[in-house]
């Protein structure tokens, strides 16, 4: 077992969160906790128990209590806090003071911060308005919309009033978007006519016209000048922002709901399909965010928390649940290595960020042109970075520590759209080991399965998740029968949640994830995750990118690794030698993949996930639908013509 790269002074230790929640189980519960590991035992055999224990420490806002907390341990059809009544938005805006709630960047230099008492009065006018538009409980407002105070604002807007809320970047596809709100039928549509990303303006006027056109349950689009040019979109069912927003609504009239009333609409990827529209619930997403910034995080109230992404990724949803611990959250628009990589690091030191969120492509491209953050920056206020979208290999986790902050907590998470929060994160109070996420979730019950079904520790097997919680989603989009539901997380093992990751869980109780487990590789029966070849290789600093696959060649089978060279390097007989070399160094002789090949770029997610199956497809002669599905639904050309050759070949 390897050293800790980092361990918790015992003060950030005393001074915690988790100390205080522990503190708190003593008094209301008489429970003591000596430390993380048998509080987890404790919160997973006691499921019902723990989270009635989230909602106390919590303090949820509601109008009428539960009558009781589950229906048992079952983990399908289970219900949470029956009989209570709350708003989600209610939740998040219950601090009204003149404190900052929002601070916000975009790339052209532009920045302005937003006071919770501000963001109410918003929230107020934008709720009025709706009301006056007829949207009510159960109605779905969707939104094409970069990452702006408007779309924290329109959420909470919508959610106050029992609606449901459903997000698009505006980078996805024109079919991308379709296929996602076309399901649900949104009655109003937030939209920006286009956007700025590194540098450039990008103009979407046509494309949201052609949006708009093929949603006919639209009655209003509300429409936010974003790209610079003079927008062709007016009259009819648009808009504009300031003509919407009611200016003189100044109290909001909060529609209580259920427990697992409707609060967002969130999708899978579509790469595979058709997306599946997973609905989420208010309260089971309330709690798990509480738990997860307050106990995970340890955010407290006047922090300020940033996370870069898009509000087509569930880390958007995650970020602005931030206000319900009172602290503020930073929104950054645009690219973020527009002028340069150092932008979000000068953020970190401008506006005081405790908690700064990104991905391991971010971290490594800092680690590429080697940043050095700790010379050039205070980074004073920064206690964790948080990282998600892939495995984080194991040279950032040096690399952050050696360049950018020694005392830190690095927290690489992991859990999904699913259950928009964590099955895996961080804890203040444990040390952090090389490669590894620190922890499960308290209130998680994850396991790691064998193919026989038995839970192993220090083996590589299925994620599964074997008691019931309350993020789990309430219900899939038209799935009246639950069988879409099912088929997704409960047939492979009957009655368990299957997640579809491939993980390790430690003997020190950290896990180490190598991937989708659809994406898993095998070389003569031994299963080996995608992450395994990526982290060795994408640490030499010849290689930029990389993507690794099975082919089928017959009634046999080829590991094919495919690698975008660094700018000024080219792959080489030489360097397929050492890439070859340090596979098998790093990990075993079974991992060396039998071709390497040079391509321009992997294709990806709009959230940035890499994307193993389609490349899988091409390479097996397979149609690739949901092209829209992609970032760079470009690249596949180059992969199609590569398996053009093969088949020569």
């Amino acid at each position: 077992m390897s050293d800790p790269i980092w361990r918790p002074t015992p003060q950030r230790i005393s001074h915690s969160n988790l100390a205080r929640y522990q503190r708190f189980l003593r008094d209301r519960y008489h429970l003591e906790f000596y430390d993380y590991h048998a509080l987890y035992q404790w919160s997973v055999q006691n499921v019902a128990t723990f989270w009635q224990s989230i909602w106390e420490f919590a303090g949820i806002v509601h109008s009428h209590g539960y009558e009781r907390i589950n229906d048992g341990e079952q983990m399908w059809g289970n219900r949470w806090f029956v009989g209570a009544k709350l708003n989600f938005a209610e939740n998040l805006l219950r601090r009204r003071d003149e404190a900052t709630a929002i601070i916000h960047w975009n790339e052209a230099g532009e920045k302005g911060r937003i006071t919770f008492a501000e963001l109410y009065r918003q929230v107020a006018g934008c709720a009025a308005a709706l009301k006056q538009q007829g949207v009510g409980p159960g109605d779905r407002v969707a939104a094409f919309v970069t990452n702006i105070p408007e779309a924290v604002i329109m959420m909470l807007a919508t959610t106050s009033q029992g609606a449901i809320w459903s997000s698009c970047s505006p980078d996805f596809g024109q079919q991308g978007v379709l296929d996602r709100f076309r399901q649900i039928e949104p009655k109003l549509l937030l939209a920006v006519d286009g956007y700025r990303y590194h540098s450039k303006t990008i103009d979407r006027s046509e494309v949201l016209e052609q949006i708009v056109e093929h949603l006919p349950s639209l009655e209003r689009v509300v429409l936010l000048t974003q790209s610079g040019a003079t927008t062709k979109l007016h009259g009819g069912k648009f808009t504009v922002w300031e003509e919407f927003v009611d200016r003189d609504a100044r109290e909001i009239e909060f529609a209580q709901s259920d427990f697992d009333h409707p609060v967002y609409i969130l999708y899978s990827s579509g790469t595979t399909g058709i997306p599946k529209c997973i609905v989420h619930g208010a309260g089971g997403t309330l709690l798990q965010h509480l738990k997860e910034h307050a106990l995970h995080c340890d955010l407290r109230r006047g922090d300020v928390i940033g996370y870069f992404t898009t509000c087509g990724w569930m880390m958007w949803n995650w970020l602005v649940s931030s206000l319900q611990q009172g602290a503020a959250i930073f929104l950054y628009d645009g690219s973020p290595a527009q002028p340069n990589l150092e932008v979000l690091w000068d953020a970190i030191d401008e506006e005081k960020i405790s908690i700064f969120g990104t991905s391991p492509k971010f971290l490594q491209a800092c680690e590429q042109i080697k940043l050095t953050p700790r010379e050039t920056h205070r980074l004073d206020s920064l206690r964790a970075i948080l990282s998600t979208g892939s495995p984080l290999p194991e040279s950032s986790f040096d690399w952050v520590y050696k360049n950018v902050k020694a005392d830190l907590q690095l927290s690489s998470i992991s859990g999904g759209t699913d259950i928009v929060s964590c099955f895996m994160l961080g804890a203040p109070v444990l040390p952090v080991y090389r490669g590894e996420i620190q922890t499960r979730g308290l209130g998680m019950k994850v396991e790691c399965y064998n193919d026989a079904g038995t839970a192993v520790t220090d083996e590589v097997g299925e994620l599964v998740c074997t008691a019931p919680f309350p993020s789990r989603p309430v219900y899939f989009w038209n799935d009246p029968d639950g069988s879409k539901y099912q088929a997704a997380y409960y047939e492979h093992f009957p009655g368990i949640w299957r997640h579809g990751d491939f993980i390790k869980i430690t003997r020190h109780g950290g896990v180490v994830v190598y991937g989708r487990s659809d994406a898993t590789l095998n070389r003569a029966g031994v299963r080996i995750g995608t992450a395994e070849i990526y982290n060795p290789v994408e640490a030499m600093a010849e290689i930029e990118d990389s993507l690794v696959v099975e082919r089928k060649v017959g009634d046999e089978s080829e590991i094919v690794l495919f690698v975008v060279p660094a700018s000024g390097h080219e792959l080489t007989a030489e360097l397929i030698a050492r890439i070859k070399q340090t596979i098998r160094t790093e990990e075993s002789p079974r991992h060396v993949p039998d071709r390497i090949m040079a391509v321009r770029a992997v294709p990806r997610t709009i959230s940035g996930k890499k994307v193993e199956l389609a490349v899988q497809k091409i390479l097996a002669g397979l149609p690739v639908a949901n092209r829209d599905a992609l970032a760079n639904p470009e690249t596949l050309a180059e992969y199609e013509g590569i398996a053009t050759r093969l088949r020569r070949a």
